[in-house]
């Protein structure tokens, strides 16, 4: 997969993990497309070092997207610990 590829992956992991961890996030939705985009890099770097699965070609590699959506999942309950009482509420 390109660098445009891993991009689009990352943002639908970020709206995926958005979906299934709801709830007001300190960067909104910029913030989060970001952590998804990371994420989907952190779940694919973890995907090939611990699982010892090498990294797909293809955009539509079921692992794959499961390692992003993890990996966007996991990075947006850190951030939410980290930062998410930084702001004061209304």
């Amino acid at each position: 997969m390109g660098i445009i590829a891993w991009l689009v992956l990352g943002l639908f992991a970020g709206v995926i993990a958005k979906i299934l961890l709801p709830g007001r996030d300190p960067g909104g939705l910029i913030g989060t497309t970001f952590i998804g985009i990371a994420g989907a890099f952190l779940g694919g770097w973890a995907s090939s070092r611990f699982l010892d699965r090498p990294i797909a070609t293809d955009f539509y590699d079921t692992a794959t997207w499961i390692s992003a959506i993890a990996g966007s999942l996991a990075l947006l309950i850190a951030y939410r610990i980290l930062f998410g009482h930084s702001r004061s509420r209304r």
